[in-house]
This record gives structure tokens, C-alpha cells and sequence, in this order.
């Protein structure tokens, strides 16, 4: 008996000494290991890089708590997950859930605050074995660090998209959004944008709600091209100090001076986000007496230019199908109007099937009186990131253009062979200057015919990034068409294309990322509730009853010998 305890012990003692061993290298080499098929807790290069660059306490608090639905809970759970990898690699993340309607004498007060920060509440569906009831919920976070603070959206708002599939979208995006914010407040602004000016582009009020977005995150200021003419080269010199030129919806001819001042921050290196409008059409003109006007080419002297970089822009119309909500007033005047919804054509509600980081599972973008977009052979990378649907159609300018026109009819061979019109592209290489081999405007020592790397998108509409003003003439929301009362993604796909244009990092490269997400079918669990209740509860109980009685009648008759 000696010699067995002797042997018990001696194993105890190595199995310890092995255990704190194990413990000594656990500690030394950190390691976490995703078994997903989907890797999803496994966090993305730049996320890590961004995490580990939190040097202070950031304090992030997740509004999304309370009694909530499967899909919400969904969301719940990959969040804190989500946090909870992050907080793993830096111990400066603090997060916490809270549910700002639990107090019931300080709700009214943390709803005003979240108002107040831009938080606006979702009405959500509670059902409970089949009854259903109405409830508010948060799908936001704020994100503190140094004083600084950053509003989180963790639920993707796709108009006509059902809740589980909002739900699935959001998880989606889930690392990019929390990354993304985190990004914003933990480094300082770097790349200056400049808002080109003096061409009759949109004025302030009409792009103020995507001014204030792209200033979380860069430094913006007007550059104004009047002052070509007097110092072209000054002129140069100023805009090649920024990083990225918007040009939004411009309506005046530019002239060859200021085009040299363009093309030359294109050769060295600028990216440029074009928003153009081929065709003179402007939706307020249509409601007039006639409810008619005619729309027709607009010259802003910009085509050769567009042509050696490798697309073109025709001034021709893009009739859609799959057009935007519009209400008329139909009867007779007085107290017998009434309005009407019908389907407005030349506002085409774009869905992008693009698997590009930019558009990746965004909802309706909304565009007026679009124009196509060829796209030309020259050696750079193109990429059609939006396109009409495959029932649409070109319609050439000068035209008029009626309201009487939403109650015509049409059939499938309208569109035969004439859709899938592209809208919007991303062009990326080195581009080759318009002057090449031709006289320049003006005298410049710095020219450049063959340029460095760089990158440009182009959308064929200059309202795409105008917000409407209420009645009060304030901006509303980027995307919110106060017509039909709809929100479409405009705004989200012009920030992702201004942080590709400016992503030196590869952070808007995890919104590629796919996760497979399943959900349970409601109506399934209702319809067979009984055994699947049995089965999660009953089951498992009745397994270990069997197992209990097996092992105690065994134990019985092995020691009753």
C-alpha cells in the first residue's frame, strides 16, 4: 500500500509541475483559436493594428439591452462576442450594455440625451408564442476615448429589407463599424479633402449632412478655381496639398486652364470623386402649370478629359423600371384632390450586386435623372461598382420630360438588350495626362504627361449627394426623400467611396468579409412549438433519468456480488 501512495503522489507532483508549466507559456505566447468555418471571431490585420495603437481607457457603452427579439438578440451576442476579441488583445477597451428605457423615472431623460447625440430609436416586434407587441429599442453605441466621442450604428437600415435580413447585414458589417469608429477616435485627422468650387457646383446647405460626415474623419475646406485665371500655378500648388478633390455636380463650362489645374493633381497622385450631370433636368422645374420641361445636354467642356482617363459620360437619360415612389395629385382641383403614388422612372433605385467593399451589402441608393457611363479600353483597372436594372433603357437628349409619363405602359421588350446600365465606376492606375502632346493653357515646369498611382470614382448624378432642406430650410438627412418618406443608402455609399479613395490602411476591405448566419424560422418553431420544446427541455432530462437509473442498476448489481 506504501508504494502506491508513494506512486499517487510522485504522479500528482509532475502533473502539477506540468500544469503550471503549461500555465508559464500560456501566459508568455498569446494565442486564440477560431473553430467557426466562417472565422468569425477571427479579428482582420487591421483591426489589430487599430486596437493595439489604444494607448488610454476607451470607454464604449451598447444601448442594445432589454427585452428583445431573437434577431436583436442575434445582434446582441455577436457584439459583446465581438467586443470581447477586442477587449482579449487590449485590455484599454471597456464596454458595457445598457438599456436606457430599464428606469422608468430616467428614461424620458436618456431618450432626450440619445436624441440629442443623433440617436434615433427603431420600433421593433415582440412576438411571443404568436401575439405580438410593440417595442422601442437603441441599436447604437458611443464610443469615448479622450474626451473624444463617436456614435456607433450597429443595425444597417435597408429600406424594404426584412428585419432578419437587417439583422444578418448588420453582423455583417459588425467589425468594420465598431473598427471604423474606433479608428475615428483614437487617431488624428491626417488626409485633407477639398470641396471644389467655382463651377456652379451645389452649395453648401444642399451637401451640409455629407460635409459634417466626412469631417469626423478628415480635414475639409473649399478650393475655389476662380483663382486659376489670376495664378494658375498657385493655384496647383495649393490643391496638391490635399488629398482627395469631390467635384459635386458642377453646371458651368470649365475652362482649359482650370481642366490643366485638375488633370495635374490626377497625374500627381490626387484621387477625385466626380458627381456629374450630363443633362440640364432638374426635378422642381417639372411642377409647373404643364407639369413638362425639357431636358437637354449640358457642356462642361470635361469629355476629352473623362476620355483619356477611360470612360465617357453620355448626355442621354436612364429610364428605369425599378424607379423611386413619386406622389401627383390626381381629380379635380379643390376638396376633391387627392394624391396618388405612382413609379417614377427617371429616378432609378439602385441595388448594387457588386461584391466591392464599397457597395457590399448596401440597400436602395437613389439617384435623378441619371446618365450612362461606357467605359473605354486604356489599361486602367475599371470596376462598375452601381448599374441600372436589366428593365431599363436609354432615352436621348434634347426631350421633354412629362409627369403624364408615370402612366404610361411598357413591356419586357422595351428593355430587351438594353439594361444593366452602369451608373457608377471605379477607375484605378496610373492615368495618362489630357495634355499629353497638346499646348498647354498655361506654363507649368512640374508637368507630368505619365501619372503616379492613384484612383477615382465617378457617378453619373450630381444630386446623388444632395440632401433636401425641410421647410425651414434646414438640411435633412443625406438619402431621405421628404416626397415619399423613404431612406436610401446614399450617404453610406458616398462615405465608403471616400474612405476607399483615402483608406491607406485597408480598413473598408473588411466590410468584404462573410459570415454565414443562421436563424431560426419563427414560423416553423411556432407550428411544431411543442416538440421542439420537448426536444431542447424534455429530451435532455429523459436522457439523463435513463443514464441515472442504468449507472445505479449496474452499480447495483456489480457490487451486490
Amino acid at each position: 500500500m506504501v508504494p502506491i501512495k508513494k506512486s499517487n503522489l510522485k504522479t500528482l507532483l509532475i502533473t502539477i509541475i506540468i500544469l503550471l508549466i503549461i500555465n508559464g507559456l500560456g501566459n508568455q505566447f498569446f494565442h486564440r483559436f477560431d473553430l467557426t468555418k466562417d472565422k468569425r471571431y477571427t479579428l482582420s490585420t487591421t483591426s489589430l493594428n487599430i486596437i493595439k495603437q489604444i494607448e488610454n481607457p476607451l470607454s464604449i457603452k451598447i444601448y442594445l439591452e432589454g427585452d428583445l427579439p431573437a434577431e436583436f438578440k442575434r445582434l446582441q451576442s455577436e457584439t459583446r462576442d465581438l467586443l470581447e476579441e477586442f477587449q482579449a488583445f487590449n485590455k484599454n477597451i471597456i464596454f458595457e450594455f445598457i438599456n436606457p428605457l430599464e428606469n422608468e423615472d430616467q428614461s424620458m431623460d436618456h431618450i432626450k440625451e440619445l436624441y440629442r447625440k443623433g440617436l434615433t430609436p427603431i420600433n421593433i416586434t415582440v412576438d411571443d408564442k404568436g401575439k405580438q407587441s410593440q417595442a422601442m429599442t437603441f441599436p447604437w453605441a458611443i464610443a469615448v476615448y479622450n474626451n473624444k466621442e463617436v456614435t456607433i450604428p450597429l443595425l444597417k437600415n435597408r429600406m424594404g429589407a426584412s428585419t432578419t435580413d437587417k439583422v444578418i447585414g448588420s453582423v455583417q458589417h459588425l467589425e468594420y463599424s465598431i473598427t471604423d469608429a474606433i479608428n475615428k477616435i483614437t487617431r488624428s485627422k491626417q488626409k485633407k479633402v477639398a470641396i471644389i468650387k467655382g463651377n456652379g457646383e451645389l452649395k453648401e446647405a444642399f451637401i451640409a449632412k455629407f460635409l459634417l460626415q466626412t469631417r469626423e474623419s478628415y480635414h475639409i475646406g473649399p478650393f475655389t478655381l476662380d483663382s486659376v485665371a489670376r495664378n494658375p500655378t498657385g493655384s496647383l500648388e495649393v490643391l496638391q496639398q490635399y488629398d482627395l478633390a469631390i467635384i459635386a455636380k458642377p453646371t458651368e463650362t470649365f475652362t482649359d486652364a482650370e481642366k490643366q489645374v485638375l488633370d495635374q493633381f490626377i497625374i500627381n497622385g490626387g484621387k477625385t470623386l466626380w458627381l456629374i450631370d450630363q443633362v440640364n433636368m432638374e426635378m422642381d422645374s417639372l411642377y409647373n402649370a404643364s407639369g413638362a420641361t425639357l431636358a437637354f445636354p449640358r457642356d462642361l467642356n470635361l469629355n476629352d478629359m473623362f476620355f483619356k482617363y477611360g470612360f465617357r459620360i453620355n448626355p442621354d437619360l436612364v429610364k428605369d423600371e425599378q424607379g423611386s415612389p413619386i406622389k401627383l395629385a390626381t381629380g379635380e382641383q379643390g376638396s376633391a384632390t387627392q394624391f396618388q403614388e405612382f413609379n417614377w422612372k427617371f429616378a432609378p433605385q439602385v441595388y448594387p450586386e457588386s461584391q466591392h467593399p464599397i457597395v457590399k451589402s448596401l440597400g436602395g441608393i437613389k439617384f435623378d435623372f441619371a446618365n450612362p457611363i461606357d467605359t473605354l479600353k486604356n489599361g486602367i483597372k475599371k470596376t462598375v461598382l452601381l448599374q441600372s436594372s436589366q428593365y431599363s433603357k436609354n432615352t436621348g437628349t434634347p426631350t421633354e420630360v412629362n409627369l403624364n409619363m408615370v402612366v404610361e405602359e411598357t413591356s419586357a421588350n422595351d428593355y430587351l438588350n438594353k439594361g444593366n446600365i452602369p451608373l457608377s465606376i471605379l477607375l484605378e492606375g496610373n492615368f495618362k495626362s489630357v495634355f499629353e502632346n497638346r499646348v498647354l493653357p498655361f506654363d507649368q515646369k512640374t508637368f507630368m504627361t505619365n501619372g503616379k498611382l492613384t484612383k477615382m470614382i465617378v457617378i453619373s448624378d450630381g444630386d446623388l449627394i444632395r440632401n433636401q432642406l425641410d421647410k425651414n430650410g434646414q438640411p435633412v438627412e443625406l438619402g431621405y426623400d421628404q416626397r415619399s418618406g423613404n431612406l436610401y443608402d446614399n450617404k453610406d455609399f458616398l462615405m465608403n467611396c471616400v474612405n476607399y479613395l483615402l483608406d491607406d490602411n485597408g480598413l473598408i476591405n473588411i466590410r468584404s468579409k462573410d459570415l454565414d448566419l443562421p436563424l431560426l424560422d419563427k414560423e416553423k418553431v411556432y407550428e411544431k412549438y411543442t416538440t421542439i420544446q420537448f426536444i431542447t427541455i424534455g429530451l435532455p432530462i429523459l436522457i439523463l433519468l435513463i443514464f441515472g437509473i442504468a449507472f445505479a442498476y449496474f452499480r447495483k448489481r456489480k457490487y451486490s456480488k
